[in-house]
Protein backbone atom coordinates (compact mmCIF):
# COMPACT_ATOMS: atom_id res chain seq x y z
CA UNK A 1 0.00 0.00 0.00
CA UNK A 2 1.67 3.44 -0.68
CA UNK A 3 2.08 5.55 1.75
CA UNK A 4 1.81 9.17 1.22
CA UNK A 5 2.28 12.22 3.57
CA UNK A 6 -0.88 13.96 3.87
CA UNK A 7 -1.07 16.84 6.16
CA UNK A 8 -4.35 18.29 8.59
CA UNK A 9 -5.93 21.39 7.25
CA UNK A 10 -8.72 23.01 7.93
CA UNK A 11 -10.30 24.83 4.46
CA UNK A 12 -11.62 27.78 6.28
CA UNK A 13 -8.07 28.38 7.50
CA UNK A 14 -5.95 27.13 4.72
CA UNK A 15 -2.86 27.28 6.48
CA UNK A 16 -2.60 26.14 10.25
CA UNK A 17 -5.53 24.75 11.96
CA UNK A 18 -5.98 22.72 15.34
CA UNK A 19 -8.53 20.44 14.73
CA UNK A 20 -8.87 17.88 11.93
CA UNK A 21 -11.85 18.65 9.02
CA UNK A 22 -13.88 16.00 6.32
CA UNK A 23 -13.49 18.80 3.84
CA UNK A 24 -11.13 20.85 2.45
CA UNK A 25 -7.40 20.64 1.29
CA UNK A 26 -6.43 17.65 -0.26
CA UNK A 27 -3.86 17.04 1.81
CA UNK A 28 -6.36 15.34 3.89
CA UNK A 29 -5.70 13.67 6.98
CA UNK A 30 -4.64 10.15 5.44
CA UNK A 31 -1.11 9.86 7.34
CA UNK A 32 0.86 12.50 9.34
CA UNK A 33 0.63 15.76 10.60
CA UNK A 34 3.23 17.94 11.50
CA UNK A 35 3.14 19.80 14.51
CA UNK A 36 4.72 21.96 17.18
CA UNK A 37 4.56 23.69 20.06
CA UNK A 38 5.04 27.64 19.90
CA UNK A 39 7.61 29.28 21.90
CA UNK A 40 4.91 32.20 22.38
CA UNK A 41 1.98 32.64 25.04
CA UNK A 42 -0.81 31.58 22.67
CA UNK A 43 -4.30 29.70 23.63
CA UNK A 44 -3.38 26.69 21.86
CA UNK A 45 -0.75 24.28 23.51
CA UNK A 46 0.18 23.17 19.52
CA UNK A 47 -0.80 24.04 16.08
CA UNK A 48 -0.59 21.15 13.52
CA UNK A 49 0.86 23.27 10.06
CA UNK A 50 1.04 22.58 6.51
CA UNK A 51 4.12 23.58 4.48
CA UNK A 52 3.46 27.04 2.88
CA UNK A 53 4.87 30.23 1.92
CA UNK A 54 3.45 33.36 0.88
CA UNK A 55 4.79 36.09 -1.86
CA UNK A 56 3.74 38.00 -4.25
CA UNK A 57 -0.03 38.48 -2.31
CA UNK A 58 -0.91 34.53 -3.15
CA UNK A 59 -0.35 31.15 -0.84
CA UNK A 60 1.84 28.49 -1.75
CA UNK A 61 1.80 25.08 -0.93
CA UNK A 62 4.38 21.84 -1.12
CA UNK A 63 3.28 18.30 -2.08
CA UNK A 64 5.05 16.10 -0.65
CA UNK A 65 5.51 13.35 -2.79
CA UNK A 66 5.80 9.68 -2.54
CA UNK A 67 9.09 8.33 -3.86
CA UNK A 68 7.62 4.66 -4.57
CA UNK A 69 5.95 6.29 -7.90
CA UNK A 70 8.42 8.15 -8.88
CA UNK A 71 9.62 7.28 -12.51
CA UNK A 72 11.69 10.06 -13.42
CA UNK A 73 13.57 12.73 -11.39
CA UNK A 74 11.97 15.69 -10.27
CA UNK A 75 13.63 18.63 -13.12
CA UNK A 76 13.53 22.26 -11.12
CA UNK A 77 15.12 24.77 -13.00
CA UNK A 78 15.31 28.13 -11.00
CA UNK A 79 15.02 31.36 -12.55
CA UNK A 80 15.04 35.12 -11.09
CA UNK A 81 14.97 35.55 -7.51
CA UNK A 82 11.01 37.07 -6.25
CA UNK A 83 11.28 37.21 -2.84
CA UNK A 84 12.60 36.29 0.44
CA UNK A 85 11.05 34.98 3.83
CA UNK A 86 11.21 37.26 6.63
CA UNK A 87 9.21 35.29 9.10
CA UNK A 88 9.29 32.13 10.13
CA UNK A 89 5.71 30.80 11.67
CA UNK A 90 6.42 27.18 12.76
CA UNK A 91 7.70 28.12 16.55
CA UNK A 92 6.77 31.66 16.46
CA UNK A 93 2.94 32.11 15.38
CA UNK A 94 -0.67 31.51 16.98
CA UNK A 95 -3.05 30.01 14.93
CA UNK A 96 -4.60 33.42 14.45
CA UNK A 97 -1.28 34.69 12.88
CA UNK A 98 -2.72 36.62 9.59
CA UNK A 99 -0.43 35.45 6.81
CA UNK A 100 1.34 38.00 4.74
CA UNK A 101 4.24 38.16 2.30
CA UNK A 102 7.23 36.55 3.44
CA UNK A 103 5.76 34.39 5.58
CA UNK A 104 6.33 30.79 5.57
CA UNK A 105 6.09 27.96 7.86
CA UNK A 106 9.42 25.67 8.07
CA UNK A 107 11.55 27.64 5.90
CA UNK A 108 14.30 29.57 7.45
CA UNK A 109 14.41 33.60 7.77
CA UNK A 110 16.31 34.88 4.83
CA UNK A 111 15.45 31.55 2.59
CA UNK A 112 15.58 33.03 -1.27
CA UNK A 113 11.95 32.25 -3.52
CA UNK A 114 12.86 31.80 -6.95
CA UNK A 115 10.68 31.37 -9.97
CA UNK A 116 10.81 27.71 -11.63
CA UNK A 117 11.59 28.39 -15.43
CA UNK A 118 9.11 27.66 -17.58
CA UNK A 119 6.11 27.85 -15.14
CA UNK A 120 4.52 30.93 -14.27
CA UNK A 121 5.00 32.31 -10.94
CA UNK A 122 1.65 32.74 -10.08
CA UNK A 123 1.59 28.88 -10.57
CA UNK A 124 4.29 27.27 -8.58
CA UNK A 125 8.02 28.40 -7.08
CA UNK A 126 10.73 26.92 -5.92
CA UNK A 127 12.58 27.24 -2.39
CA UNK A 128 14.75 25.49 -0.59
CA UNK A 129 15.06 22.83 -3.43
CA UNK A 130 11.05 22.13 -2.97
CA UNK A 131 8.54 23.06 -5.39
CA UNK A 132 5.58 24.80 -3.51
CA UNK A 133 1.80 24.97 -5.56
CA UNK A 134 -0.23 27.92 -5.40
CA UNK A 135 -3.30 27.48 -2.81
CA UNK A 136 -4.67 30.55 -2.51
CA UNK A 137 -5.01 33.46 -4.55
CA UNK A 138 -7.54 36.30 -3.84
CA UNK A 139 -6.81 37.93 -7.30
CA UNK A 140 -7.82 35.40 -9.60
CA UNK A 141 -11.19 35.25 -11.54
CA UNK A 142 -10.50 32.48 -13.40
CA UNK A 143 -8.93 29.08 -13.21
CA UNK A 144 -6.32 30.06 -16.12
CA UNK A 145 -5.55 33.16 -13.09
CA UNK A 146 -5.21 30.49 -10.48
CA UNK A 147 -3.32 27.67 -12.24
CA UNK A 148 -2.34 27.93 -16.18
CA UNK A 149 -2.17 24.16 -17.00
CA UNK A 150 -2.25 24.19 -21.08
CA UNK A 151 1.10 22.76 -22.21
CA UNK A 152 2.74 21.80 -18.48
CA UNK A 153 0.49 18.49 -17.67
CA UNK A 154 1.96 14.99 -18.44
CA UNK A 155 -1.27 12.87 -16.89
CA UNK A 156 -4.04 13.68 -14.20
CA UNK A 157 -5.14 10.74 -12.07
CA UNK A 158 -7.66 9.52 -9.84
CA UNK A 159 -6.81 9.02 -6.12
CA UNK A 160 -8.13 6.54 -3.68
CA UNK A 161 -9.57 8.22 -0.65
CA UNK A 162 -8.30 5.66 1.35
CA UNK A 163 -4.60 5.25 0.94
CA UNK A 164 -3.79 8.75 -2.02
CA UNK A 165 -2.48 5.66 -4.16
CA UNK A 166 -3.25 5.87 -8.29
CA UNK A 167 -6.08 3.75 -9.21
CA UNK A 168 -6.72 5.42 -12.77
CA UNK A 169 -5.23 7.64 -15.57
CA UNK A 170 -7.29 9.61 -17.27
CA UNK A 171 -7.64 8.75 -20.98
CA UNK A 172 -5.70 10.71 -23.33
CA UNK A 173 -8.58 12.82 -24.79
CA UNK A 174 -10.28 13.63 -21.93
CA UNK A 175 -6.76 14.82 -20.85
CA UNK A 176 -6.50 17.00 -23.32
CA UNK A 177 -10.28 17.94 -22.85
CA UNK A 178 -9.32 18.88 -19.13
CA UNK A 179 -6.70 21.15 -20.28
CA UNK A 180 -9.07 23.13 -23.03
CA UNK A 181 -11.74 23.39 -20.26
CA UNK A 182 -9.85 24.49 -17.28
CA UNK A 183 -9.08 28.30 -18.80
CA UNK A 184 -12.36 29.25 -18.87
CA UNK A 185 -13.98 28.25 -15.45
CA UNK A 186 -14.96 30.62 -12.65
CA UNK A 187 -12.94 30.93 -9.71
CA UNK A 188 -14.87 32.13 -6.09
CA UNK A 189 -13.46 32.39 -2.90
CA UNK A 190 -13.82 28.93 -1.00
CA UNK A 191 -15.06 30.51 2.34
CA UNK A 192 -17.81 31.28 0.51
CA UNK A 193 -18.29 27.92 -1.29
CA UNK A 194 -17.72 26.27 2.20
CA UNK A 195 -20.90 28.76 3.52
CA UNK A 196 -22.96 27.83 0.62
CA UNK A 197 -22.79 24.26 0.96
CA UNK A 198 -20.73 23.35 -2.08
CA UNK A 199 -17.91 21.88 -0.63
CA UNK A 200 -19.48 18.59 0.72
CA UNK A 201 -21.08 15.42 -0.55
CA UNK A 202 -18.90 12.66 -3.29
CA UNK A 203 -14.99 14.03 -2.78
CA UNK A 204 -12.88 12.41 -5.62
CA UNK A 205 -9.18 13.01 -5.15
CA UNK A 206 -7.25 14.75 -8.31
CA UNK A 207 -3.62 14.19 -9.29
CA UNK A 208 -2.05 16.43 -11.39
CA UNK A 209 1.39 15.78 -13.09
CA UNK A 210 3.76 18.34 -13.99
CA UNK A 211 6.05 17.74 -17.40
CA UNK A 212 8.81 18.32 -14.39
CA UNK A 213 7.77 15.72 -12.84
CA UNK A 214 6.28 17.60 -9.76
CA UNK A 215 2.62 16.58 -8.74
CA UNK A 216 -0.12 17.97 -6.99
CA UNK A 217 -3.68 17.27 -5.33
CA UNK A 218 -6.72 18.73 -5.75
CA UNK A 219 -10.06 17.71 -4.21
CA UNK A 220 -13.36 18.04 -6.38
CA UNK A 221 -16.63 17.72 -4.76
CA UNK A 222 -18.44 15.54 -7.76
CA UNK A 223 -22.02 16.71 -6.01
CA UNK A 224 -21.40 20.40 -6.74
CA UNK A 225 -19.04 20.25 -9.71
CA UNK A 226 -16.37 22.08 -7.02
CA UNK A 227 -12.82 21.73 -6.40
CA UNK A 228 -11.15 22.94 -3.06
CA UNK A 229 -9.29 26.03 -4.08
CA UNK A 230 -12.49 27.86 -5.10
CA UNK A 231 -12.67 26.88 -9.16
CA UNK A 232 -16.31 26.01 -10.17
CA UNK A 233 -16.34 23.47 -13.19
CA UNK A 234 -18.62 23.98 -16.05
CA UNK A 235 -20.49 21.33 -17.91
CA UNK A 236 -17.92 20.19 -20.14
CA UNK A 237 -15.76 19.74 -16.68
CA UNK A 238 -18.35 17.60 -14.82
CA UNK A 239 -18.46 15.26 -18.12
CA UNK A 240 -15.18 15.06 -18.39
CA UNK A 241 -14.73 13.82 -14.64
CA UNK A 242 -17.99 11.83 -14.83
CA UNK A 243 -16.63 9.98 -17.55
CA UNK A 244 -13.35 8.35 -16.55
CA UNK A 245 -14.90 7.78 -12.99
CA UNK A 246 -17.28 5.47 -15.09
CA UNK A 247 -14.20 4.07 -16.87
CA UNK A 248 -12.63 3.70 -13.63
CA UNK A 249 -15.71 1.22 -12.34
CA UNK A 250 -15.88 -0.63 -15.43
Amino acid sequence: MRKLFFIVVLLGLFILTACNSSSGNPNLAIGKTTSFSTEKQCPDAEIEWIDMVMIQGIKYEHHYQDPDVVNEPITIEKGKEIGRVTYQMAGNACVDHKEKNGDATFLEVGTTIYEVLGYPTNFLITADDKVYIAEYNSEAKTAQDFFPLNGLVKNIYFESTEDGSRIHKFSQTSLEHFLAVWPELEVKKPQLLLDEGNLEGERVFLEVELNNGEAFRMLYWADTNTFHNGVVGNVAIQKIIEFELSELNN
